[in-house]
């Protein structure tokens, strides 16, 4: 478990740091479509969940060889370490900014970080437990529909909040 324990570390700062780095992607590659597709491309709360899911992805497939023979339940426990990230920033921001009635930015940063060790806690506990094994299938089914949803809403959002630039303001 100690070489667990040092992936589910080095996940999380390498969430945090390729996050914080795609938080400025988009702009710093002279707004590129296909970039788009990964990192955000406008302010809103869907836009920045990229920022925990795509990283969290990836790193997953980076660990997924040498975590198969030796952690059988990490493929499930990593689809729901990165659905519980991705849920769990829009919970956190919308709770907050309706009590306070306002977005602060090191609240926001503080969300990231706070989803960020919360997925990769959540992930280490069930690859240990394998209670998540029997709905791997369900579990990276919906991955896989987020990841169609980024795509699909990066430059086509569906009209809701949650997809809203609240720095456009036309």
């Amino acid at each position: 478990m100690k070489q667990l324990k040092l992936y589910t570390i080095i996940g999380i700062l390498f969430v945090l740091i390729i996050g914080s780095i795609a938080h400025f992607l988009y702009e710093w590659t002279g707004n590129n479509t296909i970039i788009g597709l990964f990192v955000p491309v406008t302010e809103s709360v869907w836009e920045h969940v990229k920022l925990l899911f795509f990283p969290m992805l990836l790193y997953f497939f980076i660990l997924f060889i040498p975590l198969k023979k030796t952690y059988p339940c990490a493929v499930s426990s990593f689809c729901f370490g990165i659905l519980l990230g991705t849920f769990l920033i829009p919970i956190f921001f919308y709770i907050y900014t309706a009590i306070i009635g306002q977005s602060i930015l090191f609240i926001d940063i503080g969300i990231f970080v706070l989803s960020t060790i919360l997925s990769f806690y959540a992930m280490y506990q069930f690859t240990q437990s394998c209670k998540l094994k029997p709905y791997t299938f369900w579990l990276c089914n919906l991955v896989l529909f987020l990841l169609i949803c980024f795509v699909v809403f990066t430059y086509h959002p569906p009209e809701s909040a949650l997809f809203a630039d609240p720095t456009n303001t036309s």
